[in-house]
């Protein structure tokens, strides 16, 4: 997309008061705020302190409820965040270095201009861009140049400030979405479709937990809110801060949940399991036609690396 194209796309959306990503009005907004507060089985998972939010709660499945309780004391510390931080700082006018972070997301925006990137890091496995922290001195033991593992469970997410992804489906895994640092907007859809009805609107502090199954919430595009500095968020915008939220994410397949009901009949294509059934890949829509797109998970940093990378950034 060109950058005349982005700013005739912004003015549009200004005019009819609908900006990116969610495309709504501040009264819209409002109104999905409410529909996801009182929905029922509640999207989000937090401590209950009415009866209200304890119905909402009673109907969320004890395996999503279990994979809470298990992440509900996880946070970033606070070393890791300003490493991660400085590591997403746009260059400087008198230097022009960038953190390993921001690499990434340079590299992932010239080869997807369509949204503004985030990066999946793996907590298992290995993964695209961990070569990258072997160029910049970080790791001196020789890594892979090839494309990492595909369908790691555990994933932790980093969004730059403004920056959301396409709306998409996790197929038919059950997880949950656990916010670490920041903040994070997260629209739900009734299908996977660039015209699906919205069916709430939540936001995420660090500690609560949005979650997802085959058959409730399994659609959503996620936002961060935060200051993004200059420029309007929209399809190839690179924020122009450090500010971002961290989510760690869970994804289960279907016989990895023997709490979840199952299908009796299981998928084939070929012979083979259907990817988009599992987390091996997950269906989007494509921002810029519409059109339903499959992204196939890699992720783009290990844990192991990222961490090590972390470790050793002088914070001075």
């Amino acid at each position: 997309m060109t950058n005349h194209n982005l700013k005739h796309d912004e003015q549009e959306s200004e005019i009819h008061g609908k900006g990116y990503p969610f495309h709504i009005t501040q009264e819209e907004n409002q109104e999905l705020r409410q529909k996801a507060a009182s929905a029922i089985p509640s999207p989000v998972i937090s401590q209950a302190s009415s009866f209200d939010e304890y119905v909402q709660q009673l109907m969320i499945p004890p395996v999503v409820m279990d994979m809470a309780r298990k992440a509900e004391n996880m946070r970033l510390s606070p070393w890791e965040i300003a490493a991660m931080r400085k590591h997403l700082a746009p260059a400087k006018h008198h230097d022009k270095k960038i953190g390993l972070l921001r690499k990434i997301l340079h590299k992932k925006a010239k080869a997807d201009p369509s949204h503004p990137p985030y990066i999946r890091v793996a907590c298992t496995g290995k993964s695209h861009y961990d070569y990258l922290a072997e160029a910049d001195g970080h790791i001196h033991k020789p890594l892979h140049k090839k494309k990492g593992d595909v369908g790691s469970p555990v994933v932790l997410e980093i969004w730059p400030a403004q920056h959301y992804s396409p709306i998409h489906s996790h197929g038919e895994t059950t997880g949950i979405v656990f916010c670490l640092a920041g903040q994070l907007d997260v629209m739900l859809y009734g299908s996977l479709d660039g015209n699906a009805e919205k069916l709430g609107l939540t936001t995420l502090t660090p500690g609560q937990c949005a979650w997802l199954s085959k058959d409730t919430y399994p659609v959503h595009r996620v936002f961060c809110p935060l200051d993004g500095g200059e420029g309007k968020t929209g399809p190839g915008f690179i924020n122009s801060t450090e500010e971002f939220g961290a989510s760690f994410h869970v994804y289960l397949n279907e016989d990895e949940t023997p709490m979840m009901p199952h299908d009796e009949e299981e998928h084939h294509d070929d012979n083979e399991q259907h990817h988009s059934h599992s987390r091996n890949a997950f269906d989007f829509i494509k921002e810029e036609d519409s059109k339903k797109g499959t992204f196939k998970t890699h992720s783009d940093l290990s844990w192991h690396v990222l961490r090590r990378v972390l470790a050793e950034t002088d914070l001075t």
